[in-house]
């Protein structure tokens, strides 16, 4: 089975292409090997690899990328594309591992006719996913809103881990309920390609604004808890929940996740009574959201599962005042998070400066070390998060 991240290209070797011709059975299985050893197209490269391909591009023909940001490859098809090539983009949202059907598939008629963007039409079609169109600034700020905040949080749930040399699922306290979701959703994140993240990230304007604002919630709520000031935070945490979730809690729809699943999917022995936890990767969520005036359901149509999962987790700790005041609580009480919520910050702070940064060899090492860490349980996660992603499914259509 192939490596699940990519090993150090050879020296000498760091632009090197590889180009097939041909997508038999073998070329499929080539294709495959040589992307896990690394020899992918990095969005952070785009413009490099178009402006050496982009004027050869034969007359007629339809041009489009896979980039989960949108900017940098849009400017680099105008820059080097021939004028007589049609641009139309596209952008899958959900991993490789999600089966694309029902899923929402983003159309990007940036430069071309009709005619054009029927012709990609027909050749996706056989994904079987639900078409959405957009344009390139549209596709790059709803990216930004369902994901960039999403990602950090889990992010620098795995770098505080890693930190304190901790694989959570053999802890009581990370065992059960929301825990479940949360380390099965970091593992899922760190078991993908680096670049992924970090193009997102570091190439997206609206990511880099949410990434550097949720450190700054992150450490604003971590000083409330260390001054013991329940009551500031309290008034916090609610406010910011009133003006993402609505006033007055009314809660009338139903829940993104049900209880039942919370408990369904542990890669650990779970508790008969699971501790508390403060939960500051969540509170820090909301509180991001509300300071940047992001409503996540409004992009609910380009929601990726991972985002329904990470969203569902959050709702189910804010729609409960009894839950969330247990949270508060645990927050300025209980010690027993304290060293892993000091880790927290420290990671989201770190992540903070290597996206404001532009450091995308930061970033790689920053997320390889910690991918490295948790390796060994990637295989079980996957299954087990896939498991809980058709589940969540399920729910959907049973709810449509």
């Amino acid at each position: 089975m192939a490596s699940s991240f990519a090993p150090a290209i050879p020296v000498g070797m760091e632009n090197f292409v590889v180009g097939l011709i041909g997508m038999g059975d073998m070329g499929k299985m080539y294709a495959e090997r040589l992307s896990a050893a690394g020899w992918s197209v990095e969005a952070a490269v785009i413009d490099r690899v178009i402006s050496q391909y982009g004027p050869s591009t034969k007359l007629g023909a339809i041009v489009g990328g896979q980039t989960s940001c949108k900017s940098p490859e849009i400017n680099a098809f105008e820059a080097h594309l021939p004028a007589d090539v049609d641009i139309v983009s596209c952008h899958s949202l959900h991993g490789p591992n999600v089966d694309p059907f029902n899923q929402p598939l983003v159309l990007i008629q940036h430069r071309a006719p009709d005619e054009a963007l029927h012709k990609v039409e027909a050749v996706l079609a056989c994904l079987r996913s639900k078409f959405v169109y957009l344009t390139a600034l549209e596709h790059d700020r709803i990216t930004a809103d369902t994901q960039a905040v999403t990602h950090a949080a889990f992010l620098s749930m795995g770098k505080a881990w890693h930190a304190n040399k901790q694989f959570p699922w053999e802890l009581s306290r990370y065992v059960g309920g929301i825990e479940n979701v949360k380390v099965n959703l970091m593992l899922r994140i760190y078991s993908q390609k680096w670049h992924v993240y970090a193009g997102l990230a570091i190439l997206n304007p609206e990511a880099r604004k949410q990434i550097s604002q949720y450190a700054k919630s992150v450490t604003i709520l971590y000083k409330l808890m260390l001054e013991g000031n329940l009551e500031g935070l309290r008034e916090r945490v609610y406010s910011a929940r009133d003006k993402v979730f609505g006033r007055a809690n009314t809660w009338d729809t139903r829940p993104l996740l049900e209880p039942s699943i919370l408990s369904s999917f542990s890669l650990g022995t779970p508790t008969d009574e699971p501790r508390p936890n403060n939960h500051l990767s969540l509170l820090a969520m909301v509180d991001c959201w509300a300071a940047l005036n992001i409503v996540p359901y409004d992009h609910m149509l380009c929601s990726t599962p991972l985002f329904r999962l990470r969203l569902g987790v959050t709702e189910y700790l804010f729609r409960n005042d009894d839950v969330l005041d247990a949270a508060l609580r645990t927050a300025v009480e209980d010690k027993t998070y304290r060293s892993d919520d000091l880790e927290f910050t420290f990671a989201a702070r770190g992540w903070e400066e290597c996206v404001s940064l532009g450091h995308f060899e930061t970033w790689e090492k920053r997320f390889v070390s910690t991918q490295q860490f948790f390796e060994p349980r990637f295989e079980e996660a996957k299954v087990v998060g896939n498991q809980m992603i058709k589940k969540v499914l399920e729910s959907l259509k049973e709810e449509s």
